[in-house]
């Protein structure tokens, strides 16, 4: 088997990570590794990879390397199998990598890979998931990842940019911050700012249109997101994990603190604005932005999106 790495400078971890990384792959003249510093040169970076005709991708970067990634490797309708992928706990945010596992140290990680590959452990790390494709009818495009987020979540992933410096406080503690206030804010009902609801029909595998004013509109193929929450209670044999929250939903001082972490009470149905549903095919019509594991897509009017999980991906617990 062949491996390949993709260090992303950019995504947020210190210079002696990057060091110290850059030096364990020394030792393994085998593993083909390339470094980036813009995100510019991440299509170049990738391609010289993919030359190598490698069989792992492991990620060194957060959860916009993989959506790149992912997005790039999948969307090539010429390619004929897809390498398994390990991601590394390399960025600001890491939702998937800590989902599937990984170790908390992105140089302890990559060292647990190199060394079940070396030792023919590398199958019992194994981990198939189903990816998110959103395709954009408007902007006439298809990316993938592991969670999408419609309009305040996407507005909530701008604010952070602004308040925290880059590094670190931009990840994890930065959203668990800025969602739990923000979470707070929505039991008064506000209706102008960042919390200003938005208006969107959607429809779950072609039927029950909805439509209304909502203040989350969420979807994901991962178990947990950051802070291990899970908002996601539906049924079905769906692989898109979807949940929509009303600007009108009752009684939201009790239910919120529970279906933040897949525990909602029995009122929590879409006749009393609470949606979620384990679904094949999404299809929504928004006007505002939203945001794919972390990178922002500005909104355009009248956006229609479709979100599908039929591609999966073998990852690898890095």
């Amino acid at each position: 088997m062949r491996i390949g790495v993709l260090n992303n400078l950019r995504a947020g971890r210190s210079d002696e990570m990057v060091a110290r990384i850059l030096a364990v792959l020394q030792r393994y003249p085998d593993v083909a590794h390339v470094e980036t510093d813009s995100a510019r040169v991440l299509p170049e970076a990738l391609s010289e990879l993919m030359r190598h005709e490698i069989d792992l991708l492991v990620l060194n970067g957060g959860d916009g390397t993989l959506q790149f990634a992912l997005s790039e490797l999948l969307a090539d309708p010429g390619r004929r199998s897809l390498p398994w992928v390990a991601p590394l706990r390399g960025g600001r945010t890491n939702m998937t990598a800590v989902d599937l596992g990984a170790h908390r140290n992105p140089l302890r990680g990559l060292e647990g890979v190199l060394r079940a590959h070396a030792e023919g452990r590398l199958q019992e790390r194994v981990v198939v998931r189903p990816v998110l494709r959103v395709t954009s009818m408007r902007r006439g495009t298809q990316q993938y990842g592991m969670f999408f987020g419609g309009g305040i979540i996407h507005r909530a992933i701008s604010l952070v940019h602004q308040l925290f410096p880059p590094g670190r406080s931009q990840g994890v503690l930065g959203a668990s911050l800025v969602t739990a206030a923000l979470l707070g804010k929505t039991l008064m009902r506000p209706n102008d700012g960042i919390l200003t609801p938005d208006k969107a029909l959607f429809a779950l595998d072609g039927e029950n249109t909805q439509g209304g004013e909502y203040y989350m509109l969420i979807a994901s193929s991962l178990r947990r997101l950051f802070s291990r929450m899970n908002p996601y209670w539906g049924r079905g044999p769906g692989g898109v994990r979807f949940t929509a929250l009303a600007a009108n939903a009752r009684r939201m001082a009790t239910s919120l603190p529970r279906i933040a972490y897949g525990h909602a009470p029995a009122f929590a149905t879409p006749e009393h604005g609470y949606t979620s549903a384990n679904a094949e095919r999404v299809d929504l019509r928004i006007d505002a932005g939203f945001t794919i594991d972390g990178e922002i897509f500005e909104p355009i009017p009248d956006e229609s999106i479709r979100l599908e999980a039929d591609r999966r991906v073998t990852f690898v617990r890095a």
